[in-house]
């Protein structure tokens, strides 16, 4: 007979069932799960040395745990990974709200049924999904919300004075009774209701307004806060901090190859998309790049963080560029280019916070210019270091036809939304380009080469060899010289200068 089969409070007893609190629950199922070399957290890259142990000390001394970190460091997520380690299913009373364990009721409607039926208590089982839950913290959460408080029209509904317990309407932390509770955002909590939580995680317990009733509540608490949130928005109060027995610190990912593996597995790209849009290696470290030029610009207010949602939000975007692009040519099939990593500005302008320099430039053209800045860190990984061939005298330089060309005064367009046959024709205009990556990287296949082509551009541009300018449709690369009394630089824009130009007067 399986567990769940049992169906009254008698056969519970039969069969030497004994009440665990939620935090022992925790600790045996964590133990059994190391023991047996499990993943205890499958799908969070980056922590394996420093935020997971932490959580699992803390989980092994049975503590409230407070995750303090920066925006986008999956902080949530881990919360709710946790609910893996309840059991499957426990035995609750039938129909109470407080999930009360038969053996050990708590509420007073399963005391009351108990007595009424003794063995033949109804009994029934609660999944562990059923036993997450998530409060994110505003200004308007109040005591009753988290709490409860007497329920006036229950009150009336039932003819019961307001001396009679019954008459409680539970708030969401006693509704979580045998359960985790989670807030986010635990500073934006208002300190008044942040002093009613002092109780449950000392004592354990509540007291509800007006009655004289404690319920000593079976709670694992898990809070999570930003850093920031202490001076800007709120702060935890020092009793409540106190409280918490645990405050475990997360980080963004530590390497460009762990920031792919979250972007990787959080990207939402359709099948679709899949089957028509062929990437690379390159344009992913391309797009974690971006999120760490980001983490160390003058522009970017370290404080608040970059999330990783930049990334997840960038690569999105740079394959619906793609795919956009494969479906206005009628191709079925297209491979990533650069300019499609440029067309994931939007993808950037909100997710980074700006310092008060950056608001002068601009959320567009610094997006821009973190995108440039990851070009220019990557390029040197494929090609040579521009500024060390210019002091090698004796080395001929690998890049002097391409610039010498342009010199000329030649320029080439790298159109956005140019098919294949026109991007090809664009890249094949520019003499030495070609050999410069089939050199170098003789063993790609015709796509990458293609790509490497165009990166090489963008990456002599960055390096201020040739001039990169922006064009309504995509990007004209040109001599350097030239471009300086033409148009203006790339991230510049038209508009302002525009606006700049006298009016004539009529």
């Amino acid at each position: 007979m399986k567990s769940t089969d049992i169906r009254t409070l008698g056969d519970l007893k039969k069969s030497g069932y004994q009440p665990r609190s939620v935090k022992q629950e925790l600790r045996d199922n964590l133990i059994a799960k190391l023991q047996a070399k499990e993943d205890v957290f499958p799908g969070i890259y980056g922590y394996e040395e420093t935020v997971i142990p932490d959580l699992q000390r803390a989980i092994l001394s049975m503590h409230h745990i407070n995750l303090l970190g920066l925006r986008g460091q999956a902080k949530t997520r881990i919360a709710r990974l946790m609910v893996d380690l309840l059991d499957e299913y426990i035995p609750v009373v039938e129909g109470s709200e407080l999930n009360d364990d038969p053996l050990e009721p708590l509420s007073i409607y399963a005391k009351n049924l108990i007595a009424e039926k003794g063995d033949a208590t109804p009994v029934a089982w609660l999944h562990r999904s059923d036993r997450y839950t998530e409060k994110l913290a505003t200004p308007d959460v109040s005591v009753a919300d988290l709490i409860g408080d007497a329920d006036p029209i229950k009150a009336a509904t039932l003819k019961l004075p307001y001396s009679d317990e019954r008459v409680i309407h539970f708030g969401l932390i006693p509704r979580s009774h045998r359960g985790i509770f989670v807030i986010n955002e635990l500073p934006d909590l208002q300190a008044r209701i942040q002093v009613s939580l002092f109780n449950i995680l000392q004592e354990g317990d509540i007291q509800i307004r007006g009655f004289k009733v404690r319920l000593p509540l079976d709670i694992q608490f898990v809070f999570t806060a930003n850093p920031e949130d202490y001076t800007n928005r709120g702060s935890i109060v020092t009793p409540l901090k106190d409280r918490i027995d645990s405050q475990i610190i997360t980080h963004y990912p530590k390497s460009i190859e762990i920031g792919k593996r979250i972007t990787k597995q959080e990207a939402r790209i359709k099948p679709e998309q899949k089957g028509m849009v062929v990437s690379n290696e390159i344009i992913h470290d391309l797009v974690e790049q971006v999120a760490v030029e980001a983490r160390g610009s003058e522009f970017v207010d370290a404080k608040s963080g970059v999330s990783a949602r930049l990334t997840i939000a960038a690569y999105e975007s740079l394959v619906s560029a793609a795919e956009r692009r494969a479906l206005i040519n009628g191709e079925k099939k297209t491979y990533v280019r650069i300019a499609d990593f440029l067309a994931a500005v939007p993808a950037l302008t909100g997710k980074v916070e700006l310092v008060y320099e950056g608001e002068q430039e601009g959320a567009g053209i610094v997006a821009e210019k973190l995108m440039g800045k990851a070009i220019r860190t990557l390029f040197l990984n494929y090609f040579p270091d521009p500024d060390k061939q210019k002091k090698k005298k004796n080395i001929p330089n690998p890049y002097k036809e391409v610039q010498d060309w342009f010199g000329a005064g030649n320029t080439v367009d790298v159109l956005n939304d140019a098919s294949d046959k026109d991007y090809h024709k664009a890249l094949e205009q520019v003499p030495g380009l070609r050999n410069i990556v089939t050199f170098l990287h003789p063993n790609e296949d015709t796509d990458t080469t293609w790509f490497l082509m165009e990166f090489c551009l963008h990456g002599l541009a960055e390096h201020s060899l040739i001039s990169r300018n922006r064009v309504t449709a995509g990007t004209q690369f040109k001599d350097l010289l030239s471009s300086m009394f033409t148009m203006p630089s790339f991230g510049g824009d038209d508009d302002e200068d525009e606006e700049e130009k006298p009016r004539r007067r009529r």
